[in-house]
């Protein structure tokens, strides 16, 4: 999807190994840990093909694409404490590793060398676009652990809080990305747009992953979200229903057994709400892809295209 860009991904990733290390060893190992487990790098790609719409600068965006994965990364790490998750991408968490208590100091350490790498872009514009996207993100965390067990939350609520805790930073990427090669305001306009769709269709697409994927392919079990209180999208739509509203509220509780989280995935997996919740991914991913129409006919507007794409159709 974006063979043009492997050789500065493959430079992102040693900037990240680089910005991970720390006099302390163990705190070091702890983050390693972590990146070392990889992920989808999502949002370097974002950063760096939006920066192909302006006077493409890798050391600029090197800067945005490193720490911006690693507010990503930072984030991972205390949901992983707040979750009480054992396994991430089939491997044990920080967490699980290390204890709660380094664990989060882990993720402060990773949130500030962020902060270092970022700050050190002369460019007051970035400082307060990032502020408010770590604003926006701290809410939307605050709002899912409000929102446990919530079961007669909306789903406009639902939607507000995942663009803050998910798609705000994904739209960021490609802004800063934008911002950072002085593409023109249209094109990053556009940008933005296509951020925020593809962001909000990549939360919601994980959530129905929760429900219809594998633990082999998740890298944890499956029903996670329901075991944790997460009250995600095909939940919500599933309670909606006579069929299966009234038995799922009776099973989604605090004290939920094994057997009743497979009894309430098997009721979802009956109901309407999966095949909802994906109507509504998909009608972001077409005005993702409707928002490329803006720029210009390029390989990386073909990239993006293709992302769009990929993100409604992978299976983890």
């Amino acid at each position: 999807m974006y063979q043009h860009l492997e050789g500065d991904l493959t430079r992102v990733e040693d900037r990240l190994k680089e910005a991970l290390k720390c006099e302390n060893k163990e705190l070091q190992d702890a983050a390693m840990h972590l990146l070392s487990a990889g992920g989808k790098r999502l949002r370097p790609v974002f950063v760096l093909l939006a920066g192909t719409f302006g006077d493409y600068d890798f050391d600029r965006l090197s800067k945005v694409a490193v720490g911006l994965e690693l507010i990503h990364m930072a984030s991972l790490v205390h949901d992983d404490v707040i979750d009480d998750a054992s396994t991430r991408r089939g491997t044990p968490t920080v967490k699980s590793l290390y204890g709660n208590r380094m664990s989060m100091y882990t993720g402060d350490f990773i949130f500030a060398q962020s902060l270092q790498v970022l700050t050190s872009i002369q460019d007051h514009r970035f400082h307060a676009i990032l502020s408010s996207a770590i604003h926006r993100m701290t809410l939307g965390e605050i709002e899912q652990i409000k929102d446990l067990y919530n079961l007669d939350q909306t789903v406009r609520h639902y939607l507000h809080r995942i663009r803050r805790k998910t798609a705000f930073l994904i739209e960021m990427s490609c802004v800063l990305g934008a911002h950072a090669t002085n593409a023109i305001p249209a094109h990053c306009n556009a940008l933005r747009r296509f951020g925020y769709f593809a962001g909000m269709a990549f939360q919601i697409t994980d959530d129905l992953l929760d429900l219809t994927s594998t633990k082999e392919r998740l890298g944890k079990p499956v029903g996670s979200d329901l075991r944790q209180g997460n009250v995600t999208l095909p939940v919500l739509l599933a309670l909606r229903e006579k069929e299966t509203g009234a038995e799922l509220r009776n099973l989604i509780t605090p004290d939920m057994s094994e057997q009743a989280v497979e009894h309430a995935v098997h009721l979802i997996k009956s109901s309407s709400g999966l095949s909802n919740a994906q109507k509504l991914a998909d009608r972001y991913l077409v005005k993702a892809s409707e928002s490329l129409a803006m720029l210009p006919p390029t390989s990386a507007r073909l990239s993006l295209a293709a992302l769009a794409t990929y993100i409604g159709k992978r299976e983890h």
